[in-house]
């Protein structure tokens, strides 16, 4: 049998008005919120990080209200990204990696660096705003992941750049963005966007199954078998974690089709009743 990483499945935020009495049981204090829902879900998507920031002693009760094992992902500063010279952004960065997000310790997961679809691949841009990105934050390895919506990046020279520099290249399940499928870091980073609030589990159960069938052909270090890479000389095959979130406009059924995913690709965790 072939080895696998781990697979986490999850959304974006945790404080949300709509999912009150539908995801988060009703009365239940905003304060539970985060407690809640990390022992429900396996990873969450930090959104609220790319219009501001945070204090340290924030940092440090969002790892206490979680579970061993968890995971958050972070997105960086929009002040980082939302730029015309990608090599200004150094004092963004310093800024945005020294808020205290290291109070996290091992609930650190991947950093998203999410860009405008109106900004265009650029090698010489791109490659100095890598240059800026940190290895390490405190002694732990960092892991970074970018997020591009135009069509211009749908190239082999954004790939192999990617690929070269370690850089994880987001798949984005959504018509209107390139769907990059390509293994280009050490983990798969997927944002689905198109769930649709009218299910009760934001996907139909053969949608379901078709994405947790993709989860984990990328678990074992492979691209699934429909996606069509836009550079096929990729990585050996290896095991490599993946993160899955369900992130759409409503979103209000986001935590149920998350939930729905942990079940097909995760047995050995279980959901509270």
């Amino acid at each position: 049998m072939a080895q696998s990483g781990k697979i986490r499945c999850g959304i974006g935020g945790w404080t949300f008005e709509p999912w009150r009495g539908v995801f988060y049981p009703p009365g239940l204090s905003q304060k539970k919120e985060l407690e809640y829902a990390s022992r429900h879900l396996t990873a969450i998507e930090i959104n609220g990080t790319y219009y501001s920031s945070f204090k340290p002693d924030s940092w440090a009760k969002w790892r206490a209200s979680t579970p061993e094992g968890f995971k958050f992902a972070v997105k960086a500063s929009r002040f980082c990204v939302n730029r015309k010279k990608l090599t200004d952004a150094k004092p963004s960065i310093e800024m945005f990696m020294g808020q205290g997000m290291d109070e996290l310790g091992d609930r650190l997961g991947p950093i998203l660096w999410q860009f405008m679809a109106t900004k265009k691949f650029d090698y010489d841009d791109f490659a100095g705003f890598f240059d800026l990105l940190p290895e390490k934050l405190n002694g732990g390895k960092l892991q970074h992941v970018i997020e591009v919506r135009n069509g211009t990046f749908a190239d082999p020279k954004f790939v192999g750049l990617c690929r070269d520099r370690g850089v994880t290249i987001c798949a984005s399940e959504n018509e209107n963005y390139p769907l990059i499928p390509d293994v280009t870091g050490d983990l798969v980073y997927l944002r689905l966007i198109s769930a649709d609030d009218r299910i009760e589990t934001g996907y139909a159960p053969k949608d379901l199954d078709l994405w947790a069938g993709r989860f984990k052909e990328y678990a074992v270090g492979n691209v699934p078998g429909d996606f069509t890479p836009v550079d096929r000389t990729g990585p050996p095959e290896a095991p490599r974690d993946v993160y899955a979130f369900v992130i759409h406009e409503g979103k209000v059924r986001a935590p149920a089709a998350a939930m729905e995913f942990i079940r097909r690709v995760d047995p050995e965790f279980q959901i509270p009743a």
